[in-house]
């Protein structure tokens, strides 16, 4: 095995039981590895250990997502939801919906004032904002496709929860600056809270999450719909304003779809269906550009990004127009994808200067948030490949810590239309499709995505980011597969997003400022902003040589088994 950059944090205490070594590893190429990249080193560690314990790419992304629950709780989770895309090596690709959805006292109207104004507030914070959690459902209905036990596939997070592990600084400063919300919105103190400042190296030990960990163990999915951690759950709700039952948790179901599949220049794109609007987002902005010929320019160019950006446009108009549960409302995918229906939607792009929103949709004004999620990429060494994303929505999710057993809750039920017409937390608009109805699922942005090329993994890829995850997503195919560029550039150059509205287009501080000015004279607004997503990415090139790569931006970081 090749590391080709390694940094090492390493925090040393008297407590050898503890997990106080980090190794963050940001890029490897290996052959005939299994390979883990996630958003913190001990989850993909975790996920290596399940590899070496005979684990496949299914049993070790089950692993990690258990594990970054423990070491990640910003977004990692056992009370939110998230998306798996899987592609055996006998050619099966399936997908696993664990979204969230919404409890059965839900309504339309449930965040409205008596003037009929949304209180955003209520949709994103505290026990109202909570929908159904679909994590550990969507772990167990990914066991078909493992070869171990869940008893064995839990335990690396159980260990990680009962003997504590160091925290990095980024982990210290991101728990500081939500203290005050985890004040509000606990009616008792927990263990996220201190009365000095998180510092890197600060041992963090969660018993209470240990024991709900063994519960499932023990209980299975059980152990967490029903009986005493469902019993906390609810409890939980009824401290404060929210509505989800027993009932509720008991009749959760994960949703088994067909996989979102299309052509991208003799590539086979593997990816999320709806209730994700990543995939068909993807399929949209990848067949619009593909008619201005984007391998002809380079990465970051003036004419690269305004194509790019002119798809995301047009893609994201649609995003609210259309797009909610397919169970719920017509699925129209397949019309949306198609290259008439695309041809038709590119025909007002000109080179000249920047397209209006308002030639693709009512402009709304849009407030601007920012959000977290996290992505896990794998491949065994079968060949066996696997994406997840996953999320508690925001940072922490509703901020809300269920007292007795640890985990913090999901604040979803904000990526419904609140109310049609008004933007979420991330400023995405939604429309009657996305409305609120009891046990629907809400409209999503996550999308993991798989490539194949001569139906062998090509490349694993996704991000956090809410409404950038689609457009951070299609950077990294264009990058690969139009300018011919390595995970590790892909990856770590500067990205820009547009969503529609509002009309800006947002890039990162690094962005070029010759392609900003240039962009500026044909009309478009420009923002900086510090950081767009954190991407996870493994390419296999034909000689099936892996090219693992953790996004530069946080502690990301591979494993190999």
């Amino acid at each position: 095995m090749k590391k080709l950059i390694i940094s090492i944090i390493l925090f040393s205490h008297s407590v050898s039981a503890q997990y106080t070594d980090i190794n963050i590893v940001k890029e490897v190429k290996v052959k005939n590895k299994g390979v883990v990249v996630s958003a913190h080193p001990l989850a993909s560690e975790a996920g290596a250990k399940i590899l070496k314990m005979g684990g496949n790419a299914y049993d070790a992304i089950t692993a990690t997502q258990y594990a970054l629950a423990v070491v990640y709780p910003q977004a990692g989770n056992i009370g939110g939801g998230g998306f798996l895309v899987g592609a055996k090596n006998n050619g099966e690709k399936f997908t696993i919906d664990y979204r969230e959805t919404a409890p059965k006292k839900a309504s339309r109207d449930m965040y409205l004032d008596k003037n009929g104004k949304a209180n955003t507030d209520l949709s994103q914070n505290g026990r109202l904002a909570v929908g159904i959690p679909g994590s550990i459902a969507g772990f167990f209905a990914t066991l078909k496709y493992c070869k171990l036990p869940m008893n064995q596939i839990i335990q690396p997070a159980i260990d990680l929860a009962e003997k504590g592990f160091a925290i990095t600084d980024q982990e210290a400063a991101m728990l500081n600056s939500q203290k005050e919300y985890f004040q509000k919105h606990n009616k008792s103190t927990i263990l996220f809270v201190k009365e000095t400042p998180w510092k890197g190296g600060d041992i963090l030990i969660q018993k209470e999450l240990a024991e709900t960990l063994k519960l499932i163990q023990k209980l299975g999915a059980k152990g967490f719909y029903e009986g005493k951690n469902a019993d906390l759950l609810v409890a939980e709700m009824k401290k404060g304003n929210g509505i989800i039952t027993l009932e509720d948790l008991k009749n959760y179901k994960v949703a088994e779809r067909k996989a979102l599949e299309f052509d991208y220049k003799g590539s086979n794109v593997v990816t999320m269906p709806l209730p994700s609007s990543g995939g068909v987002l993807l399929a949209q902005m990848l067949r619009m550009a593909a008619f201005e010929n984007l391998e002809k320019y380079h990465q970051n160019s003036t004419p690269a990004v305004q194509i790019m950006v002119e798809a995301e446009r047009r893609a994201y108009a649609d995003r609210a127009e259309y797009m909610g549960d397919p169970d719920f409302i017509e699925d129209k995918t397949s019309y949306l994808i198609s290259e008439n229906y695309l041809k038709n939607r590119w025909k007002s792009f000109s080179f000249n200067k920047a397209t209006p929103s308002s030639e693709v949709g009512k402009i709304i004004k849009q407030p601007k948030e920012s959000t977290e999620t996290t992505h896990i990429s794998v491949i065994d060494k079968d060949g066996n490949v696997a994406a997840v994303t996953t999320t508690l929505n925001g940072y922490y999710g509703s901020k809300v810590l269920v007292t007795g057993a640890g985990f913090f809750l999901n604040n979803e039920m904000d990526d419904f239309s609140v109310k049609p017409g008004v933007p979420n937390m991330f400023g995405a608009v939604g429309g009657e499709a996305n409305s609120i109805q009891p046990n629907k699922r809400m409209l999503s942005s996550m999308t993991p995505t798989i490539i194949l090329k001569n139906g062998k993994p090509y490349m694993v890829v996704g991000t956090p980011g809410g409404t950038t995850i689609p457009t951070s997503v299609y950077q990294s195919i264009v990058d690969v597969v139009d300018f011919k560029l390595n995970a590790n550039i892909s990856v770590n150059a500067p990205k820009f997003h547009h969503q529609w509205l509002p009309e800006t287009v947002s890039v990162e501080n690094n962005f070029p400022e010759a392609t900003i000015s240039e962009l500026k004279a044909k009309n478009y607004v420009v923002e900086k902003i510090k950081q767009i997503g954190k991407t996870e990415m493994i390419v296999i090139d034909d000689n099936g040589t892996i090219h693992a790569v953790a996004d530069g931006r946080g502690d990301d970081s591979v494993a190999v088994e």
